[in-house]
């Protein structure tokens, strides 16, 4: 029976709910973290330096990635070093771009070149993937981070697309692709599929995965009635 602990592709985790992460990380199917600073934002934390490491605490033995939040190259670049430096376990995510459009490629292979481990995050084209594979370092470890799922948000399925950024990163022997922004379950088998080699999942999705992958559908159907009348019962309705 397929299920998370059988899965080729490796599961991170994806969020910044800290007694999630320290739960997930426990998991063996769990293979890494991710966070970004709208997840961070979301969790209501106010000291990114503070969340960060009190999480590195605990994380010290799985990959986890931690976002820069500057718009300003410099900024970005002193800020990437900092998180780089609080873990041989932490990669730290770039953006492909700024908020104004201007490409990060030359902080990109300048972080490579320094041999800082990368997550590029917020790609969603194979021209995308094309530039960055050709600026990253092949001795350093790095991750690709596709954003499949909004990819599919426009009505694109973002599977030929993921099997496409494999191939454009077979000259980067230390580079992962990453299927991100996961919206349902069946995104984690997709990821398999496309010969992805990690999938960020976040905390609710995985609390669905490890209940429901693979669950027999007549067992399920049972389950879904049952649910009906229990909670018809609970509010007592009457015709």
């Amino acid at each position: 029976m397929i299920s998370l602990n059988t899965l080729k592709v490796q599961i991170y985790a994806d969020g910044a709910d800290k007694a999630g992460i320290l739960d997930l990380y426990a998991k063996p199917y769990i293979k890494g973290l991710t966070t970004n600073p709208s997840l961070m934002k979301k969790a209501g934390i106010k000291d990114y330096e503070a969340f960060a490491k009190d999480i590195l605490q605990t994380v010290t033995a799985k990959p986890i990635s931690l976002e820069v939040f500057s718009d300003e190259f410099p900024e970005m670049k002193r800020q990437a070093l900092k998180l780089a430096g609080w873990g041989k376990n932490v990669y730290v995510k770039i953006p492909i771009t700024n908020s104004r459009g201007e490409p990060s490629l030359p902080l990109i292979r300048e972080l490579a070149a320094q041999k800082v481990q990368l997550n590029i995050t917020a790609i969603l084209t194979l021209s995308q993937v094309r530039e960055v594979a050709a600026v990253l370092n092949p001795a350093v470890p790095s991750v690709v981070s596709v954003f499949a799922g909004r990819i599919a948000d426009t009505g694109r399925d973002p599977v030929p697309l993921m099997r496409a950024s494999r191939a454009l990163l077979e000259g980067q022997p230390k580079a992962e692709l990453l299927w991100a922004s996961v919206r349902e379950v069946l995104n984690i088998l997709q990821a398999e599929e496309a010969g992805c080699h990690i999938v960020t999942v976040p905390h609710d999705i995985l609390g669905k995965a490890a209940k429901l992958l693979g669950m027999d559908l007549g067992a399920l159907s049972l389950d879904t009635v049952k649910m009906f009348a229990k909670d018809a019962a609970d509010v007592g309705y009457r015709l």
